[in-house]
């Protein structure tokens, strides 16, 4: 496919597969002998030496000194900026022992989560508590795991905790609270989509009986971390936190087409079991960054398609649903709708919603008695509070369709 979502396959050229750094649900239980880990952190990865594009080898090893000199001495690095008090409360027994549960199943190959006492762990441990703190009505969904693991891989545990809420209830609201609602409605409006833009696909789905909700949560809610290789999955992200939803629904429309958009495929799946069998393998050079993301943005689908397709759904659910009510309104389209959305929330002098404070204290640190004062290099240390939460919602920004639904095939 060169420019529109059809239902030829696009011939893959010759591609390194790095199928080692797959998600969680294609690794093994826990690492054998020691390997070299790849540059995402993966063990026995494909990925350590860079190739052309990649940064220069001894940029990547200053930095990964830079991580060795912080990992070492990882309590001394975490007590200078984060100490936080959701992350010292007692979380709820219920959810505790869920998410205790869960740890190990996080990337178990990656450097960062492979033992249980490690650092990764523990913070995983501490943002997936602190947000059954932040939101207990919701407490903790499974998908919040690998979402909050891949923040982890690049961010410090409190930044990664208000990242986490960000995606929750300003990029996906409704996705993980304990009805799912907007999952729900998501998925309708995936199948529409499926109808208009690959209807023999569709037709395909619909007589072996494999609905939306066999396969998309896992997509969705995960937002591909355990379904593509991981530097395509970084990509991915990329694209959906800069353009929002509309990115998971371009990759899951290609991810569909990869696995069924030909005669023969669908031929070969006869059955419910076969058909969700191809949409779970789909050859990993068919999934690798430089070929697999220039068609995922070739994807006909704009941000009004998407409302336009939503607004029709939402007025086909039935009332007797059980559960709250999607509320497609309140997820905004990307980073900068929702720059502008608290750009307007301070002119406007909005209120924010109460949240908890996070107090940010260093250590206090014995020093030696100074015979004189030196005020050269001197740094001041004192008590920083922090009152942050997610901006006040506001209508999504309107957008020209960059692209109208391409029906033809």
């Amino acid at each position: 496919m060169a420019q529109a979502l059809g239902e030829d396959l696009l011939q893959p050229g010759e591609l390194q597969d790095d199928s080692s750094s797959l998600g969680s649900d294609s690794e093994l239980s826990g690492p054998g002998p020691y390997r070299q880990a790849d540059r995402y952190g993966f063990i026995g990865g494909s990925s350590a030496e860079p190739g052309a594009g990649h940064p220069p080898a001894d940029l990547i090893r200053q930095r990964e000194m830079k991580w060795v000199e912080m990992t070492s001495h990882w309590e001394k690095t975490m007590s200078r900026r984060y100490k936080k008090a959701l992350a010292e409360a007692p979380g709820e027994p219920q959810w505790m022992e869920t998410i205790g549960r869960d740890l190990h199943r996080q990337f178990p190959l990656h450097e960062m989560f492979v033992s249980p006492q490690g650092h990764g762990q523990q913070g995983l441990l501490q943002v997936l508590k602190a947000y059954t703190l932040y939101r207990p009505e919701q407490g903790y969904c499974q998908a919040q795991g690998p979402v909050a693991a891949v923040l982890l891989m690049h961010l410090p545990p409190e930044e990664a905790f208000w990242c986490l809420v960000q995606i929750c209830e300003i990029y996906l609201p409704g996705y993980y609270g304990p009805h799912m609602e907007a999952v729900r409605l998501d998925a309708e409006v995936f199948m529409a989509l499926l109808r208009r833009l690959l209807p023999r696909v569709h037709k395909h789905l619909q007589q072996v009986g494999v609905g939306p909700l066999l396969y998309l949560p896992e997509w969705f809610l995960c937002l591909f971390a355990r379904s593509l290789p991981f530097p395509t999955v970084l990509r991915v992200w990329d694209a959906f936190l800069s353009e929002g939803v509309k990115v998971l629904f371009r990759v899951g429309l290609m991810l569909v087409r990869l696995a069924l958009g030909t005669t023969e495929q669908r031929l070969a799946c006869p059955g419910l079991l076969e058909t969700l069998g191809a949409l779970r393998a789909i050859p990993p050079a068919q999934l690798q960054e430089e070929v697999f993301m220039p068609q995922v943005h070739s994807v006909a689908l704009s941000e009004q398609d998407l409302q336009r397709e939503i607004k029709a759904q939402l007025a086909q659910l039935p009332a007797s649903s059980s559960g709250p009510p999607p509320k497609p309104q309140a997820r905004l389209p990307g980073a900068q709708a929702i720059f502008e959305a608290q750009q307007l929330a301070g002119t406007q002098g909005g209120t924010r919603p109460e949240v908890p404070r996070i107090v940010v204290q260093p250590p206090e640190e014995a020093r030696p008695p100074r015979r004189k004062p030196q005020t050269r290099g001197k740094t001041f240390h004192g008590l920083l509070t922090r009152s942050r939460g997610p901006p006040i919602e506001s209508p999504a920004r309107s957008h020209r369709a960059s692209t109208s639904l391409d029906t033809r095939f």
